[in-house]
């Protein structure tokens, strides 16, 4: 079958896959900006995944509340809350009792262009964001575009200039506590100049930096109370020593590595493949064979392969993985059609209204 004759979002995956997310009762988010969808994908099967994409303009950061069951999604110029609603799920119109979830838009934050990356829910319901463009973590509210919370140290004014490319950001205890950056640089887009070898680790706390020369840092994450980062530029995930900024490789793969999710001792790695015109991209030790993009499955405690999920088509880069725990097959509607505006919630019940 040609490329042209494969189904959109066509993928293979290796057989343990649908097994683990099984054994995990969950379900992957994907934030794809190339393809501009939030794409999930299930498991019906021990041998068979679903997947279901929806649009979502230049979707970047996903982010969970767990506790409130609800997610965001940022996307090119808003960041849009959705909320779960199990009962919306069981009678949705086009098919009833096929999912176990469903979210729905709730609140839209109209943040303007920001070329936001990262986003998460903190501490009393405060959605954090990174704000590449303007180089910050900001917060996210009703008030304003945004409101600054944290700028790197060598940055002397809020200006829409990317000087740094700040792009990760990690949480604990409810606030930002580590973020990731292409250079420590003050100036227009000054990490384009050497990319492969001047990333560094902000302690936002701290206000330093605690590791440096690291190629292109991503996808900072807490994971068991250590930092793992992923070096898109190598395709590596590494655990940082944040005492001396040294790391450990935990594994190396052939390709450009972004967006990374943990559940129990399962560590899922977005894959991307690179643009084969762009000067950034052309630089990186792997580009000629940077050719596959998808997820690794990864066995975090052996730092095993247990499997991988690779496209066929349509889908080239990832920026976010985001699991779904305890969810076996989520469905997500977005506000480009009118199917979520008849989905009604009010206290104590739901409903899905009928048209008149």
């Amino acid at each position: 079958m040609t490329k042209k004759e494969l189904k959109p979002f066509s993928c293979t995956f290796t057989p343990k896959i649908a097994d683990i997310l099984l054994e995990l009762n969950c379900s992957i988010a994907i934030s794809t900006y190339q393809a501009g969808k939030v794409v999930l994908i299930s498991a019906n099967s021990n041998n068979n995944l679903i997947q279901l994409a929806r649009n979502f303009d230049k979707a970047m950061g996903i982010a969970e509340d767990e506790e409130n069951d609800k997610i965001a999604i940022a996307c090119r110029d808003e960041i849009i809350i959705l909320k779960n609603s199990q009962y919306l799920a069981k009678f949705y119109p086009k098919s009833p009792n096929k999912y176990d979830s469903l979210y729905l838009p709730r609140i839209t934050f109209h943040t303007g262009s920001l070329d936001i990356h990262d986003i998460s829910f903190g501490s009393n319901n405060i959605l954090y964001a990174v704000n590449t463009l303007f180089s910050c973590i900001v917060k996210i509210n009703e008030n304003y575009n945004f409101e600054p919370y944290w700028t790197p140290p060598q940055i002397d004014k809020i200006t829409s200039e990317d000087r740094c490319h700040l792009n990760g950001m990690a949480m604990l205890n409810g606030k930002p506590k580590y973020a990731t950056a292409f250079n420590n640089g003050n100036t227009a887009k000054s990490w384009r100049e050497n990319i492969t070898n001047s990333g560094v680790i902000y302690d936002i706390e701290s206000n330093k930096i605690i590791a440096k020369g690291l190629p292109m840092p991503h996808t900072p994450r807490i994971f068991n109370d250590e930092l793992y980062v992923l070096l898109s530029a190598t395709g590596e995930l590494v655990k940082i020593n944040t005492d001396d900024g040294s790391y450990k490789v935990i594994i190396k793969v052939d390709g450009f590595v972004r967006g990374m999710s943990l559940n129990k001792d399962y560590l899922f790695i977005g894959l991307s493949k690179l643009r084969k015109k762009s000067t950034t991209f052309s630089k990186l030790p792997f580009a000629k064979n940077a050719n596959e993009s998808g997820i690794i499955v990864i066995h975090l405690p052996t730092a095993k392969i247990e499997g991988k999920i690779l496209y066929q088509n349509s889908l080239d880069e990832i920026y976010d993985i985001h699991i779904l725990k305890n969810k076996i097959r989520p469905n997500i509607l977005n506000t480009s059609s009118d199917t979520y505006k008849q989905g009604l919630t009010i206290p104590n019940t739901t409903f899905w209204k009928k048209n008149i």
